[in-house]
């Protein structure tokens, strides 16, 4: 059966059903109230706490020479009777240690009648506190934290926050009104809250400096430019339909800075970040929130990705099955699909561990109901047992929305497992299931469990972009708060009956927001078979490597159409070097279908990877332990190295590997290396650090290993089950009697340990004689 489709990408600005919120409009509107932070009314500085005048201030018209500007200006209050609202409201602020390196900031725009909460997005329910890195010191004009780390100082007016390092430079202050002057014919929000006049709802605006030369990474999966100093980046999920977008699968609350410092925006509500877009020396950080829940981490990249992962989860380690290549297309449909599948792989000595089945496994296809179609397969759980003998396992699709056709819609709509509108009717034609609800994630994970036992090694969790912002949920709160915390709700829901089914930790999800991490993996959504749609994929993968998450994939050769050959055989390259790897879309997809040449080549690079799957294996733990990512941007390895902040189109696969696609029908392509040596994996070439005119090898994209890494290998097998981790092989890439360092973690333990070798000597063996060690160099390996 062949699948063809269009693919529509949804056009922004057009008002359409699932459109991402821009809340930016509600600080430029003139029937709105802005609320103006001016400076401290109270402030006790052994508890963190006090409290900000706001000033009222409204847009106003002035006209100079035919050019109408918008102004703020100060107005009185509008409210009766006038003896019972504030003018200038004092409002609550607070600042929390919760570590050496990271603060936490809170300020309300008006009371809170609901009971605080756990939150979904931090680990155990709510961030720790930190009463003994910091010490407090009296300074002219306000309040002064220091850590070993940097320090925050809050004057009381004009009120500031002020943010420095440990060498007291400044790395960002919230600007106030009185930073503006000098800039009167252009109106620049500074920290301040909006009351709608729609709906008297209100909204934060955590305004903070930019430097000259500051750049800013992260807010999820984005495809847009790495760097998003001079971007407005909407946080809302979304279809993004496509990897070109401006819209996100996977949108994180969450940047960092090359000055160093990062911050994270605890809500689920809409965000827009305007990152100096609209003027260039202001950070705006409009939240959809009426309260303002802000953590900033002080440090290099490393120190950041840590701290905000311990914060807010780092991924578990997913079984050694999953690194291994995921065979897959739109669609396979039976039980001799999968067979013949299977049997295809082992015929063409392709490596491989999972066969996944797409939207076609039940009796209508797309419509879920969790059984297999009996006409197409008359023995699942055979199916499921004979594969795994062969070291495959099998990936199962399915989505969270239910059609009125199906046969479960009926039930759900009755139990309330679904969500609704404010009439109590479905917002949507289809169902969509409630996860705040626990009686859903109940009767969900029940379904979901069915499966598992029959044997089926990972559910893919698609979709999940489109709760409805206007429906209301089970936790009693509406899709504004509940939208994007749908992709987590989801994520966790499956994550945890794989778990507790199969004792793995895996799911295949497109959609994420802050906190997923720790329910791996996600892959990079429906990319065109386009050289840009690739280039783009790696932009978002960087991006989504900088927000937290260690593991991420993505449909090799693209999704939409057939992939053409030579850019599969790129994108081939490409993806078996990322932490997981599969090939999918639209048919056909198997290596098999396409030229000879073709064949070997796939062959070739997919044989490299389970080569390498003992330093993927050392590498994906040592993520797992410092929240690192696998695809790596260069920075985060070299953040002293300027070049290192400019690279969006090469990566780091680990810390020792780096990685340059051919994202163009070329056999070479110009390379930027940080600083050391490095040594081509393919020729064994050494090249010094900077620009460089390097030729792609039988494997096509340009691969090298940093001078002094050790890499680990393993022999050549046709899925991980078949590998002997008690031969390894340890290839030195060292010069000149250089020691060489690297990574080795078995599966058998799952710990990890440095391993270091001098010549052909072995320094410390960590499993004291268990493997068999073979110690080569690269330039006889």
């Amino acid at each position: 059966m062949t699948v063809n489709f269009k693919a529509l990408a949804q056009l922004q600005g057009m008002h359409l059903l699932n459109e991402p919120i821009d809340i930016s409009t509600d600080f430029k509107d003139f029937k709105n109230t802005y609320y103006l932070a001016d400076s401290l009314a109270n402030f006790d500085p052994v508890t963190a706490t006090g409290k900000i005048v706001y000033k009222r201030y409204m847009y106003k018209t002035p006209l100079a020479f035919n050019n109408m500007m918008g102004a703020l200006t100060a107005v009185p209050a509008n409210e009766f009777p006038s003896t019972e609202y504030e003018i200038a409201p004092t409002l609550p602020f607070s600042i929390q240690f919760v570590s050496a390196r990271t603060v936490r900031i809170r300020a309300l725009s008006g009371p809170q009648f609901k009971p605080e909460q756990e939150s979904l997005m931090l680990v155990n329910g709510k961030a720790p506190v930190d009463t003994k890195s910091w010490k407090y010191s009296p300074v002219k004009g306000g309040y002064q934290y220091t850590s070993a780390y940097g320090s925050v100082t809050i004057l009381t007016k004009p009120w500031h926050v002020e943010f420095r390092d440990a060498t007291g430079k400044l790395l960002t202050k919230t600007i106030h009104d009185k930073d503006n002057a000098g800039v009167d014919f252009t109106p620049v929000m500074p920290f301040s809250y909006v009351r709608r006049a729609s709906d008297y709802s209100r909204s934060m605006n955590a305004v903070f400096s930019l430097s000259p030369g500051e750049k800013i990474f992260g807010c999820g999966e984005s495809f847009t430019g790495l760097d998003k100093r001079g971007q407005k980046v909407v946080l809302w999920a979304d279809d993004a339909n496509g990897v070109q977008n401006e819209t996100m699968y996977k949108p994180i609350p969450f940047f960092m800075s090359n000055r160093g410092y990062g911050m994270f925006m605890h809500t689920s509500t809409p965000i827009t970040c305007d990152f100096g877009k609209y003027f260039g020396g202001v950070n705006s950080l409009m939240i959809g929130d009426d309260e303002l829940d802000l953590f900033v981490f002080l440090g290099e990249p490393k120190d950041i990705l840590d701290e905000y992962t311990n914060l807010t989860g780092k991924a578990s380690m997913p079984p050694l099955w999953s690194f291994g290549f995921w065979m897959s297309r739109i669609t396979y449909l039976s039980e001799k699909d999968g067979r013949d599948i299977a049997a295809k792989l082992r015929e063409n000595r392709i490596p491989a561990d999972v066969i996944h089945y797409d939207t076609g496994w039940f009796s209508t296809d797309w419509r879920v109901d969790y059984k297999f179609a009996p006409d197409r397969f008359t023995d699942p759980a055979k199916l499921m047992s004979d594969l795994k003998k062969d070291g495959f396992h099998v990936s199962l699709w399915q989505l969270p929305y239910f059609t009125p056709k199906n046969i479960y819609f009926n039930d759900l709509v009755k139990n309330d497992l679904v969500v609704k509108d404010g009439k109590g009717n479905l917002p949507y034609e289809d169902a969509v299931l409630d996860f705040s609800n626990p009686a859903t994630v109940t009767w969900y994970q029940d379904k979901i469990a069915g499966l598992l036992k029959l044997g089926v090694g990972a559910i893919k969790v698609d979709f999940g972009e489109a709760a409805p912002n206007n429906g209301l949920y089970h936790s009693g709160r509406t899709g504004f708060y509940e939208h994007n915390l749908y992709p987590l709700r989801y994520n966790k829901t499956v994550a945890d009956i794989t778990k507790k089914v199969t004792g793995d930790n895996i799911i295949w999800a497109r959609s994420a927001w802050a906190g997923s991490q720790r329910y791996p993996l996600h892959w990079g959504g429906d990319a065109a078979n386009t050289n840009t749609a690739m280039a783009a994929e790696l932009r978002g993968g960087l991006s989504f490597g900088l927000s937290g998450f260690s593991f991420w994939s993505h449909d090799i050769g693209g999704f939409v159409r057939k992939s053409p050959e030579n850019l599969y055989a790129r994108w081939a390259a490409f993806g078996m070097l990322t932490s997981h790897s599969r090939a999918h879309g639209a048919p056909p997809k198997e290596p098999w279908a396409y030229s000879p040449e073709f064949l070997n080549t796939f062959r070739l690079t997919d044989e490299m990877r389970y080569k390498l799957m003992p330093y993927i294996y050392a590498q994906a733990k040592d993520c797992t332990e410092r929240g690192l990512p696998m695809v790596r941007a260069l920075f985060v390895e070299y953040p002293r190295d300027p070049g290192a902040w400019l690279t969006d189109d090469e990566y780091l696969f680990g810390s020792d590997m780096l990685v340059a696609p051919l994202f163009e029908e070329v056999k070479e392509r110009e390379v930027y290396l940080p600083t050391g040596n490095w040594i081509d994996y393919q020729t064994g070439k050494t090249y010094k650090s900077g620009w460089h005119t390097i030729a792609a090898g039988s494997v096509q994209a340009v691969i090298l290993v940093r001078e002094g890494a050790v890499i680990p290998h393993i022999k050549l097998a046709q899925s991980t089950l078949q590998m002997d981790w008690s031969n390894i092989q340890l290839v030195g890439y060292t010069t000149k009697g250089q020691k060489g360092s690297g990574l080795i973690c078995l599966p058998s333990d799952n710990v990890l340990h440095r391993i270091n070798t001098s010549g052909s000597s072995i320094v410390n063996d960590p499993y004291a004689g268990k493997v068999k060690w073979q110690i080569k160099s690269y330039q006889n390996k």
